[in-house]
């Protein structure tokens, strides 16, 4: 089979990208042909598995750029803090006619038997364009666009009603998408994020060096983790209000902070306000690194305001760490009392409980290796592509 795959986003760096990577390589695995265009504003001097072409943005960083801003987002991204939001007209049109031209570009050369499109905005309406049969997975930051900004509105209902299938990564994305769109319901297949179980899996790992490579407390004898995005819907203002109940009860404990984003300056005044000089941002990390601190963590903490799935609540499970997450989108699918925690959503105060109660019960030892295992038998990309594949032999044979 000939798979080609289209992103708004890098294939680092955010959660769209991480799913993107994660299927084109495993279908290499399985001897398919894939192809992947994304968009940039650098070259990505990463070696993958496929062949793939990047989008190039942004003029105050490349010579020639195929866009002369740089890429928007829905929320942001480590290399970009533009928006979907704040493009132009004229930006929104030279947007849409790059990824139409270079989509037909593609097709032509690559002959793809299927087009799978990431999100329901722009890439599903460029794949319609070139008239071979395409599948979109909605990952509900689209969602979270199509409410906020009208202008894409008919891009992304063109692109979902001609598609032959939709695929939703949680349920909260499920019932939002079959209400916004209008869609016959058998347009939309339910199948979970998966994690790339060769990266994410329990390990043993040297505190100490772990400690001195991220700049953590030697004496540290609790590690708490957080990943994901600095953006308000992420809430980590809420987690650093926690930590300092957590600290003020468990002196000895670390917090460590794996992403970048918008909001950095002001999560660093807020950790100094608070003065805690236990909490530390350790900036874009790369997945084995993310790996390794998931598995050196006592607990990973996800206090999201809005989480279209949550990946990283999988990836942390899958290193044996107990996960406290609010009860928010997708992460009520899979978190429970037996590999972690829920609480409601905007109270810091009932996040540190959690986080204390994980801690001082010492659930790694006791939750750890169950959630390792339920993370695989239930969420790895094995389980996930299955289903993909099944979905892509559909629209091929035109059911």
């Amino acid at each position: 089979m000939r798979v080609l795959i289209i992103n708004h986003f890098p294939l680092q760096g955010s959660g769209s990208g991480i799913y993107t990577l994660n299927i084109a390589s495993q279908l290499v695995k399985q001897n398919h042909q894939v192809f992947v265009i994304d968009i940039d504003n650098r070259l990505d001097k990463n070696k993958y598995p496929f062949e793939w072409e990047t989008i190039i943005c942004d003029k105050s960083k490349n010579e020639n750029p195929d866009l002369n801003f740089n890429f928007p987002c829905f929320t942001t991204h480590p290399r970009s803090l533009n928006t979907y939001y704040q493009l132009t007209d004229q930006e929104i049109k030279n947007y849409v006619d790059v990824f139409i031209q270079k989509t037909k570009q593609i097709a032509e050369r690559f002959q793809p038997d299927v087009i799978h499109s990431q999100h329901l905005w722009i890439t599903p309406f460029a794949a319609l364009q070139t008239g071979i049969p395409y599948v979109i997975t909605a990952h509900g930051t689209d969602l979270m666009g199509f409410r906020k900004d009208k202008r894409y509105h008919q891009f992304a209902l063109d692109g979902a009603k001609n598609a032959s299938r939709i695929i939703t990564i949680s349920r909260q994305v499920h019932n939002d998408a079959l209400k916004l769109f209008s869609l016959p319901e058998d347009k939309f297949y339910l199948n979970p994020n998966g994690f790339d179980s060769s990266i994410f899996y329990p390990k043993n790992i040297d505190k100490y060096h772990l400690k001195e490579k991220f700049g953590l407390e030697e004496d540290a004898e609790k590690i708490v983790s957080f990943v994901g995005k600095f953006t308000n819907f992420k809430g980590i203002d809420l987690l650093i209000k926690a930590a300092r109940i957590v600290t003020d009860k468990i002196p000895k404990v670390t917090f460590a902070f794996a992403g970048d984003g918008e909001l950095m300056g002001k999560m660093i005044k807020l950790r100094k306000e608070l003065e805690l000089e236990n909490v530390h941002f350790l900036g874009h990390q790369t997945q084995e690194d993310v790996a390794s601190l998931y598995s050196a963590a006592d607990v990973s903490v996800v206090p999201s305001r809005i989480e279209p799935f949550g990946l990283v609540a999988i990836e942390a499970l899958a290193c044996g760490t107990p996960v406290v997450a609010t009860n928010a989108g997708g992460l009520p699918d899979f978190i429970n009392e037996k590999v972690g925690k829920l609480i409601e959503m905007e109270n810091y105060q009932k996040l540190a409980e959690a986080i204390l109660e994980e801690l001082q019960n010492n659930t790694k030892s006791s939750k750890g290796k169950f959630a390792a295992q339920y993370a695989r038998a239930n969420y790895s990309w094995e389980k996930t592509l299955q289903n993909v594949i099944k979905i892509y032999e559909e629209t091929i044979n035109g059911k």
